[in-house]
């Protein structure tokens, strides 16, 4: 019918049109069964009895606004700092459910700005945070910034207007893999060179919010400490985007845990209701809920804390629990972290690989990403890498990125799957490979 407006992730194709799912696969309108390799909300693949079960059970329960107490909010409540927490518990003060990442994070940022009477933030850059308010303002990724991409020939790319000021900090080197081009254009430097303004910047913010796999670029502890300690020799707030990694996806219960530093707030979505409904989540430290006790904290919503989401999250923290899922997703990085680099190593499109847990970005050589705004007609080289891999049987990502892929498949996938999804990341790297190669006779 046409009715629908159209999105996508991979700018420049259609999207693939799934119609079911059963496990690590998604059932397609073209009868084929593909595997599920990038779905960063899918932590338990599609159909799990146990979730199917508990929403169920929940599908008769009364709709309860977050305004009314709620019996299974308390208990989703309990069941974070029990099973997911695990080993937190001695600074984390309490939860708030929300609807989705962008809008937990744009909570998270305007409570720092409240507490701390500051209107400017910080985050790094090619980050993602979300797309509403001022989430959307610590969205730096060139190309997602809540605006229109287009061609000179149909007005250009045109940007909205920012809610506060945003000071952006160079992001973390860390890599498991670089090409030689890559490494002599981006030598590593000295951390606290890196980091040399950013004192200046965090004495003006709220606060600085880092999040752990945006743009290709995954923190490691020293990074994040270092960053923690100037925010709060600066009076700034700490807050730990962990809407991607949280609870699973980093193969601990938070990326976090990787430094010694532990955040003011943290911030959950995407697999926090197992991939069966929309929700996510605001921590907040003991001494943040401190600093709010005598005040009311006026942030409302009426579907917050859906009875229907309130289900899922208990279920799947059980299920993580129970299922032991966070030493799978451990045990299957290694794998992931070897057969990448032996994969980068064949293919010179190839620049860089970076990853933890089972999320994994590769990307290519190609123009700047730091210009680059999906201003193009254009498929960009990655989306048709993707198109390939999908018609060889697997779903890879690209973020709508010009020269980025991500792996990021449910945390249920076994070796033998994952085996499979390399393989096709590997043949379709080939077209890659070509473009490449082509590029690079013609500069000659």
């Amino acid at each position: 019918m046409g009715r629908l407006l159209r999105t996508g992730l991979n700018a420049g194709t259609e999207a693939p049109r799934v119609i079911g799912g059963e496990g690590v696969y998604f059932h397609l309108a073209d009868g084929r069964r593909v595997l599920d390799g990038s779905n960063t909300g899918g932590p338990l693949g599609h159909g799990h009895p146990r979730m199917a079960a508990a929403l169920r059970e929940a599908a008769g329960l009364p709709m309860v606004s977050e305004g009314w107490s709620w019996a299974g909010r308390d208990q989703a409540a309990e069941d974070f700092f029990e099973y997911g927490l695990n080993g937190e518990e001695h600074w984390a003060g309490a939860v708030r459910f929300c609807l989705s990442g962008s809008e937990a994070n744009d909570i998270a940022l305007s409570l720092a700005q409240a507490l701390t009477g500051r209107q400017p933030i910080a985050t790094r850059e090619r980050a993602y945070h979300g797309l509403v308010g001022l989430s959307r303002d610590v969205t730096t990724q060139p190309h997602w910034h809540g605006g229109l991409a287009a061609p000179e020939a149909v007005g250009g790319a045109r940007l909205p207007f920012p809610c506060a000021p945003v000071h952006v900090l160079p992001a973390p080197d860390g890599a498991l893999y670089r090409s030689a081009a890559e490494a002599a254009a981006n030598p590593p430097r000295p951390l606290y060179e890196r980091l040399a303004d950013a004192p200046a910047m965090l004495a003006q913010s709220a606060a600085v919010i880092l999040d752990y796999t945006q743009g290709g670029f995954y923190h490691d502890g020293d990074y994040q400490d270092a960053v923690a300690a100037i925010a709060r020799e600066n009076g700034a707030l700490w807050i730990a985007d962990e809407v991607v990694t949280g609870l699973g996806r980093a193969g601990r219960p938070f990326a976090f845990q990787d430094g010694g530093s532990r955040p003011d707030i943290v911030t959950l979505g995407k697999g926090l209701g197992g991939g069966s409904i929309s929700v996510a989540a605001v921590l907040l430290s003991k001494e943040v809920v401190k600093r709010l006790e005598g005040a009311s904290w006026q942030n409302y919503g009426t579907l917050r804390g859906h009875p229907l989401a309130m289900a899922a999250v208990s279920a799947y923290l059980r299920i993580l629990h129970e299922e032991d899922i966070l030493a799978r997703v451990k045990t299957l990085e290694a794998f992931y972290a070897r057969r990448l680099k032996e994969i980068a190593e064949r293919h010179p499109s190839v620049s860089r690989v970076a990853g933890q847990g089972l999320h994994w970005t590769i990307e290519l050589h190609g123009p700047n990403w730091r210009q680059w705004l999906a201003d193009t007609p254009d498929a960009p080289v990655a989306s048709r890498v993707a198109d390939l891999a999908l018609q060889k049987g697997a779903v890879i990502g690209t973020s709508g990125e010009q020269t980025s892929l991500f792996l990021a498949p449910p945390l249920v996938i076994s070796e033998a799957e994952s085996a499979t999804l390399l393989d096709i990341l590997d043949q379709s790297l080939d077209l890659a490979d070509r473009e490449h190669n082509r590029m690079m006779e013609a500069a000659q």
